[in-house]
């Protein structure tokens, strides 16, 4: 499985951004479908994550700001991220799961700054 991820960029606090991870290969074999970040000086954590179901899962502090969904026909996990903050800030990274193997796509950066 190979994830393509998209949509990072600079901006100010209280904007939106959307970022969009594309899976291909043998994507049969996957369930959940997420997006993690990592600041620098910390560890990765789970921001959002999407079942093939619909089912959703999210970060405590982006509960309302952010919504996660996901396109079974194109394979596409988006994240809307909207109020953003400058805790924020870090690289993120789009995952899926299958029930062996956790994939990972290149990180993007999203900077929250004025």
């Amino acid at each position: 499985v190979q994830l393509q991820a998209s949509g990072g960029g600079l901006v100010q606090p209280g904007g939106s951004l959307r970022l969009s991870c594309a899976a291909s290969g043998s994507i049969f074999s996957i369930n959940v479908m997420g997006w993690y970040r990592q600041a620098p000086g910390k560890q990765r954590e789970l921001v959002a994550a999407v079942t093939r179901g619909g089912s959703t899962n999210y970060k405590d502090s982006v509960k309302g700001r952010f919504t996660i969904s996901r396109d079974n026909d194109k394979n596409t996990v988006y994240l809307q991220m909207n109020s953003l903050k400058p805790e924020d800030t870090a690289v993120y990274y789009c995952n899926a799961d299958s029930p062996q193997v956790r994939y990972w796509g290149q990180g993007t950066q999203v900077t929250v700054s004025s």
